[in-house]
């Protein structure tokens, strides 16, 4: 009799388990069955969102990113006790009916029609799926209120849509199904992501009093969430026990265990579970990646499209991030620079030949904390990267007008006589790439660096010598300078137009750590720029795996690269750099220092890493210059290339490259290029970590 009643009803009106009655009993029967319509409707399963996280060069995850913290994992990863205890509280009879409970559904129907409310609910697991796939699935209010609206038109849907859903899942697939998209409350979706933020543990290490707190936050976990205090704590902990009790029932666990269980306390443990980059051991590096991510196509047409897939998608991003040379320049950077001073230093290390960015790293935490100095922004990174407008790179752009000489014939032993100081000859003494004119008479270049008179391209380099500079430009020309560096990938951390003035080869334009370790990695690999890489493969929640390869192409000739870094060499024994010294290895280099020490710079390279790192102040490096500042604990009356960003540069190389072969620079070819074995001869080259 008691089987007959509830087919009876099930029959009548499958659908209005759960639901009011709408203008009584009669309408409500009468409503739902002119709607009911049994036929199975297939039911559109969008991917679960699921975190995206990047590795390092080693395999090690950096970062992870999510929009909803969420890890699917199959049936056979989540532990036994935790399937029985959602079973035996939300659905007890799963694995025995279709796809309605006849005996809840009657049940629950007849409680609810005579209290004319939502007293008690009938729905299956399968059912429950249903629901979340849909409302998961839902992208607008509407949609959302859709798949939440107390009818009998959505129960019918739902239970259309469950079975398409049984006829072509096992009970087992739509369990594991509904385990990964519930939610538990704390921002956790699924069971591993609720094993995890709870106790701290995967699902599959889940013990009963565990897994039955979890089986007990699906019914309301806004209502249950620990994180909401004392009062919904104590409300989970009852949860708990309603499932225990229910087990014990059922007799899936005997009534001692049940009693062990419940003399437990919560044990919730909040674990948390890092976001994006301002949780990320390496913040910086993970802003370049996730900016390169956002704005490649391959993840959708609009930057919204493309965040919502990084955020949802599940995917695993490979780096070229290298622990070691990360280290080595963190560490540096600490020992020259505090965090806590005015003064900010970053630095990015590139490898020539690939562009591979192998690390990023800065003087102060990323974030948003003023009291703790920290900043929130890319302080290595351009404006397209998260950065800011950078810092001018000073004397470090001489490079590129060495280099427009040599490409135009001059050897190395060619010299000009500059004077001490330097005035255009009229306003159109210098052509800009437009075909216009520029040039100040009425202002005088100095020197910083140097002493005035006859200087040879390698003597005028190694000293630094501004005027020496300005009227080597003038010679090669400034529009040539100016193509030259662009040819490298010189451009401004803003993302405007390179400034064309007669100081271009003073560095007066803006930029970043990367793109200056770049161009001059450019050099270390013999005239083949590459553009600056972080990601080397991506993989998606399936498994499908794109590769990215380097973006390289040859923008000088090799015996120019050659000659150009047989030059820079003398940088550590005969010039700016010699008071510091070089790192045991060969290596070139550039200091450079802006007009007024406004920031300071250092670029250099060996044959298989470049690096640059600069040096100013954030507030503002035009009006808090460095001078007369204390940084890392010391006084300089005067920051210069060589006074900071040079050590820093020269013990992060050192550290980075320790116990890898010490490759040496292709020599110069002195037929075409000259003078070298009379007055720019190096000095014998340093084996590996020799002292210099």
């Amino acid at each position: 009799m008691r089987l007959v009643t509830a087919s009876t009803a099930a029959g009548l009106v499958v659908a209005a388990i759960g639901l009011p009655a709408v203008g009584g009993t009669g309408t409500a029967i009468v409503s739902a069955t002119e709607e009911l319509n049994l036929a199975p409707e297939e039911l559109v399963e969008p991917p679960l969102a699921e975190a995206s996280a990047a590795y390092d060069a080693e395999g090690d995850r950096i970062a992870q990113f999510y929009a909803e913290y969420r890890k699917a994992v199959p049936l056979g990863r989540i532990a036994p006790v935790m399937r029985t205890a959602i079973v035996a509280i939300e659905d007890s009879r799963f694995y025995e009916h279709g796809v309605i409970d006849l005996e809840g559904t009657a049940r629950a129907l007849a409680k609810n029609l005579t209290s004319g409310r939502v007293s008690q609910g009938g729905s299956s697991i399968t059912q429950q799926y249903v629901k979340q796939v849909l409302l998961n699935s839902a992208s607008t209010e509407k949609e959302q209120n859709a798949a939440l609206e107390a009818s009998y038109t959505r129960k019918l849907r739902e239970l259309r849509h469950a079975m398409a859903v049984e006829a072509k899942y096992s009970k087992d697939e739509v369990l594991e199904k509904y385990l990964n998209i519930a939610y538990f409350g704390a921002g956790a979706n699924g069971v591993e992501a609720a094993a995890r933020r709870f106790f701290g543990v995967s699902a599959a290490r889940l013990d009963l009093a565990q897994a039955a707190t979890l089986a007990g936050a699906v019914q309301d976990p806004n209502r249950t969430d620990p994180n909401l205090g004392a009062k919904a704590r104590g409300l989970l902990l009852q949860r708990r026990n309603v499932v225990l009790d229910r087990m014990a029932e059922l007799g899936r666990i005997t009534p001692q265990e049940a009693s062990a269980a419940k003399a437990r306390k919560l044990g919730y443990k909040g674990v948390k579970q890092p976001n994006g980059c301002q949780d990320s051991k390496y913040p910086y590096f993970c802003e370049y990646v996730r900016y390169e991510l956002l704005a490649n196509p391959v993840f959708g047409k609009t930057q919204r499209l493309r965040s919502q897939a990084f955020k949802q998608g599940g995917f695993k991003i490979y780096t070229t991030l290298d622990p070691k040379a990360q280290e080595a320049a963190e560490k540096a950077i600490r020992k020259h620079v505090y965090a806590s001073d005015h003064a900010l230093a970053s630095e990015a290390l590139v490898e020539p030949g690939t562009g591979a960015i192998k690390a990023m790293a800065a003087s102060r935490a990323y974030g948003r904390s003023a009291a703790r100095n920290e900043i929130s922004y890319n302080a290595v990174a351009d404006k397209a990267h998260g950065g800011l407008t950078g810092f001018q790179p000073g004397s470090t752009i001489k490079t590129f007008t060495l280099i427009t000489a040599l490409k135009q014939g001059m050897r190395i032993d060619d010299g000009i006589t500059a004077g001490a100081g330097y005035t255009a000859p009229g306003p159109a003494s210098f052509k800009t790439c437009a075909g216009g004119s520029v040039g100040d008479p009425s202002w005088t270049v100095t020197n910083d660096e140097g002493s005035p008179g006859f200087k040879t391209l390698a003597t005028g380099t190694w000293g630094s010598v501004n005027t020496f500079f300005m009227v080597l430009q003038e010679r090669v020309g400034l529009c040539e300078t100016v193509e030259t560096a662009k040819s490298l990938g010189i451009k401004r951390a803003d993302g405007a137009k390179l400034r064309e003035f007669e100081t271009f080869t003073l560095g007066i334009n803006e930029m970043d750590p990367v793109t200056l370790a770049s161009a001059y990695a450019a050099i270390a690999a013999r005239g083949t720029y590459c553009a600056p890489m972080a990601i080397t493969k991506i993989t998606d929640r399936y498994g499908k795996s794109t590769a990215l390869k380097p973006a390289c192409r040859p923008v000088l000739e090799p015996e120019i690269a050659d000659a150009t870094a047989h030059i820079l060499s003398g940088v550590f024994t005969k010039g700016t750099m010699r008071s510091v010294g070089g790192i045991g290895r060969p290596a070139a280099g550039k200091t450079g220092t802006t007009d007024g020490y406004a920031s300071a710079w250092f670029a250099g390279f060996t044959p298989n890493l470049a690096g640059a790192v600069s040096i100013g102040d954030p507030r503002g490096s035009q009006r808090y210059k460095l001078t007369g500042v204390t940084i890392g604990g010391r006084y300089f009356g005067s920051v210069q290339g060589a006074s900071l960003p040079g050590p820093i540069w020269k013990d992060t190389m050192t550290a980075a490259l320790r116990g890898l072969p010490a490759e040496r620079f292709t020599p110069v070819d002195e037929a075409r290029f000259g003078g070298c074995d009379r007055t720019c001869a190096p000095a014998r080259q340093q084996q590996p970590d020799e002292q210099p």
